[in-house]
């Protein structure tokens, strides 16, 4: 399954099944988990850790060393988990020593091509990442949200649950779990209506956060008195709960 002008070190680690593509370069410290196919024209550098049952298009650079200007050698890593669709020229770096360590992108994500995901950044499970989305460093991104093309989340940024973003957003600050994010920089419109629908949330859950996002960004009230005003609410409802949480917790402050 390895093409003979492929090269892979003697130091990387393959499983069953893996497919290596020509001209596919594959490093030391390089592990791959079984069932992951790696097209033509691919670098990965270690320490990267691949789950199973990947793809990963032609072009793309896999756990090169971080775009940062004190990182010094230090054997920090990416970790890929399973199921995960790298398309063509994307570009994921490992993490840094100011950082966790360790960049992490987790299941079933879908990265379209000229993604970038940068040092240190933690990319949940179920996104989809539409090309050319840029993640610069330290950058969280939760399960379940889809970031439009062109999308530019500025470091140390959080990108919440089952969030969703406009083509060409540039976001500045956390954005919410379930809202709909637009604009430079980026501002709220709502709830993701159209995706809570589509993972069968309830219609309770829903009207449940489109009545909490009025209390945020529609009644006047400043950020600690409508959290206060939701902390009752969040107790019987989780969704509700997950935003609040979120909110209390954003170093950077919300977009508004």
């Amino acid at each position: 399954m390895i093409h003979p002008q492929a090269i892979v070190d003697s130091g990387a680690k393959l499983g069953k099944n893996v497919e290596v593509g020509p001209f596919t370069i594959i490093g030391d410290g390089v592990e791959v988990g079984d069932d992951t196919w790696i097209g033509p024209h691919v670098v990965i550098s270690g320490p990267t850790r691949i789950g199973r049952n990947n793809k990963i298009y032609q072009f793309c650079s896999i756990g090169e060393a971080p775009q940062h200007i004190n990182y010094r050698g230090e054997p920090t890593e990416l970790v890929i988990g399973d199921r995960n669709t790298v398309r063509e020229y994307c570009t994921l770096n490992r993490g840094t020593v100011d950082g966790a360590g360790i960049t992490r992108v987790g299941d079933d994500n879908f990265l379209m091509a000229y993604v970038h995901v940068a040092h240190d950044c933690l990319v949940a499970n179920n996104t989809i990442l539409v090309n050319c989305a840029s993640l610069a460093g330290h950058v969280d991104v939760g399960d379940c949200a889809v970031l439009g093309g062109f999308t530019v989340i500025h470091q140390f940024c959080r990108v919440g649950a089952h969030s969703i973003t406009a083509l060409g957003t540039i976001a500045f600050k956390d954005i919410p779990p379930y809202v709909l994010a637009a604009g430079n920089g980026a501002q709220p419109y709502g709830i993701n209506i159209r995706g809570l629908k589509r993972r069968q949330f309830s219609q309770a859950s829903i009207e449940a956060l489109r009545s909490a996002y009025k209390t945020i960004y529609k009644s006047g009230l400043k950020i600690s008195e409508a959290i206060s005003e939701l902390e009752d609410k969040a107790v019987h409802q989780t969704e509700v709960k997950e935003l609040v949480c979120f909110i209390k917790t954003s170093e950077r402050g919300i977009i508004r």
